[in-house]
């Protein structure tokens, strides 16, 4: 059941399908942590191809958490969960690939009895934020150019 759950997660059911998302979800493999190449396409923004932006970050989910840790130093698990409305079981398995990835730092501990997990943006998240939204904002001018 869990495995299903994650899947169902990972796809983000329970959210409006994004217009940017191709049909065809890719190996999870495929994905790049720190702009390493993907069959030679770049995703650190540095590649001039859609495809080439960093799949870790362009998820919906995942770039909700790092773009909401970006405007605050800090948020628990529930202050994250409801300034972007999603389930305990979606940010906990986004939460974990961008913990992973070291773009978001997770700390555990207690308040009196009761747990409390906070997370921040690192360097690495900020950076690779940085360069998504550059990557984006160079996508959008060249449409713009084209158009």
């Amino acid at each position: 059941m869990a495995k299903h759950a994650s899947a169902a997660a990972e796809q983000g059911h329970g959210f409006a399908s994004p217009s940017f998302e191709p049909a065809r979800r890719e190996p999870e493999h495929r994905e790049s942590v720190h702009g390493a190449p993907i069959n030679g396409e770049r995703v650190d923004g540095s590649a001039r191809s859609p495809l080439a932006f960093d799949r870790l970050i362009h998820e919906r989910m995942r770039l909700a958490i790092v773009s909401t840790l970006a405007v605050h130093e800090m948020l628990s698990f529930n202050e994250l969960k409801a300034l972007i409305d999603t389930t305990d079981g979606n940010l906990s398995v986004h939460a974990r690939k961008l913990e992973d990835a070291t773009y978001i730092e997770c700390t555990k501990r207690y308040d009196g009895r009761i747990p409390r997990t906070e997370y921040r943006l690192t360097r690495n998240g900020r950076d690779a934020l940085e360069r998504y939204l550059s990557h984006m904002e160079a996508l959008i001018r060249r449409v713009g150019e084209r158009t």
